[in-house]
């Protein structure tokens, strides 16, 4: 700008960007600080992260590190026994339905560990609760590799029972404690956060099925487990040192008032329907071969998108279609797509809910909501291998995927009624909110009334 005796001097123009733009921008730091790699030079990141530091502090680079440290490795040992289990168990004497159980049963026991130690996350710590869920679910790992030497028959079927069951006390104390640590260190950027970490969610569910073949085709059933279990137990020092301690005061709220909220259960059917349709295709597939308004969007899209995967996965048999490789596999992308829009979601939206219903903001309620996130996540988990397995044994993988597909579709239309009643709500709430205030502006005595009076 020119100066009053006449020099110019030239300053930096800003411009500030539109609330979506500022989620772009965190989302590609935090994809570009996990990854490594430099960050970007942007002339108006002051102005975007106004109320936040130009980078970020070394307490959320590694708090990014751990918690994508448990994302790629947890979903690496839950996804490698896709591949392979399901014929060796078949091997021990296993049926279909028993199949489907033993992968059902780690989203039981995690459904009950995640409500539990949501509840006493501060009195426990979220740092503990983490390095000691990811020990155990290591250490099951390793011992789950072992069990091929155990008997055929109900010996075998026991242990992989009580193996499973350890394994998904260890998963669910690490993800509780890692959706706290998330949400208690990147407050104003939640679901930014933990859409970027779902990259390594889909790397380790996707590195999973082929490392776990390769191994098991070369070296046998017992590698791919002791190989896995033991980067995750070299994981848990590493996050010793870097993750920082969160100290917090234990609230009132309980789960109970949680759940009430109508808006929070229909949030849970969402939750259950996704991970029900993941944990559907465990052990059926190898046998058979952000903005408030634009979250409520994402969610009806992608309930009702996977829906429609299921339908033609088969497809099902009311469509009168030819099972064709290229329409599987285009549905298998397509619900991975789906589902993903669904999931991030999730999470702040349960967020808003409770806040905007009197629950204090701080790691007391943020447990609660982790808990209560990952106990229904479990729940779905559980019942999609078992009713997928059920199902596939008594009426083959056609109308088994199809039943799925229904299931979600109802959840999806009953959560895209519910948020239609809302905006009605809100609308008519606002309408009246104007009424009031007009007629609170409109004097008591008119003004005609006055004029003739003064006459």
């Amino acid at each position: 700008m020119c100066l009053m005796n006449g020099h110019c001097q030239w300053q930096r123009s800003t411009t500030r960007l539109a609330p979506d733009q500022v989620e772009k921008l965190a989302f590609v730091k935090i994809t570009l600080s996990l990854l490594g790699l430099p960050d970007f030079p942007y002339h108006d990141e002051e102005d975007v992260l106004a109320d936040e530091s130009r980078k970020f502090s070394r307490e959320q680079i590694f708090t990014l590190i751990s918690t994508a440290s448990i994302n790629f490795s947890s979903m690496i040992c839950y996804s490698i026994l896709g591949p392979f289990f399901p014929q060796e168990a078949v091997r021990k004497g296993v049926s279909n339905t028993i199949i489907g159980l033993i992968f059902g049963c780690f989203a039981l026991f995690n459904f009950l560990t995640s409500l539990i130690l949501g509840k006493y996350l501060v009195h426990i710590g979220a740092k503990f609760m983490f390095v000691t869920g990811m020990f155990v679910c290591g250490s099951a790992t390793i011992i789950f590799g072992m069990l091929n030497k155990a008997p055929n028959g109900p010996i075998f079927i026991a242990l992989c029972f009580i193996v499973r069951s350890v394994d998904a006390i260890g998963f669910g104390a690490a993800m509780t404690a890692s959706f706290s640590i998330l949400a208690k260190t990147f407050p104003n950027n939640v679901a930014t956060v933990l859409g970027s970490l779902e990259i390594f969610t889909g790397l380790g569910l996707v590195l999973g099925p082929p490392v776990g073949g390769f191994l098991y085709q070369s070296f046998g059933y017992e590698t791919p487990f002791i190989a896995v279990g033991c980067v995750v137990l070299m994981l848990v020092p590493l996050n010793i040192w870097i993750l920082p301690r969160y100290d917090t005061f234990p609230g009132k709220e309980s789960f109970w008032k949680l759940i009430t909220l109508p808006k929070v259960v229909f949030l849970c059917g969402v939750i259950f329907s996704l991970s029900s349709c993941l944990g559907f295709l465990d052990p059926t597939l190898s046998l058979f071969v952000t903005r408030t308004k634009l979250r409520k969007w994402l969610l009806i899209i992608g309930n009702l998108g996977t829906a429609i995967c299921f339908f033609f996965l088969g497809p099902a048999p009311i469509f009168h279609l030819k099972s064709q490789l290229w329409l599987f596999v285009l549905m298998l992308v397509l619900n991975g797509f789906y589902l993903g829009l669904s999931a991030i979601p999730i999470f702040p939206e349960m967020l808003e809910c409770a806040y905007k219903h009197g629950f204090e903001e701080g790691l007391s309620t943020l447990g609660l909501i982790s808990g209560l996130f990952s106990a229904m996540w479990s729940v779905g988990s559980f019942v999609g291998p078992t009713l997928g397995g059920f199902l596939n044994e008594k009426f083959h993988f056609q109308w088994a995927a199809a039943i799925q597909g229904l299931l979600v579709l109802i959840i999806g239309l009953m959560v895209a009624t519910f948020y239609i009643v809302e905006a009605i709500q809100a609308r008519r709430s606002c309408l009246q909110n104007i009424d009031n205030a007009d007629s609170e502006q409109t004097p008591l005595i008119p003004e005609s009334s006055i004029h003739e009076n003064s006459r």
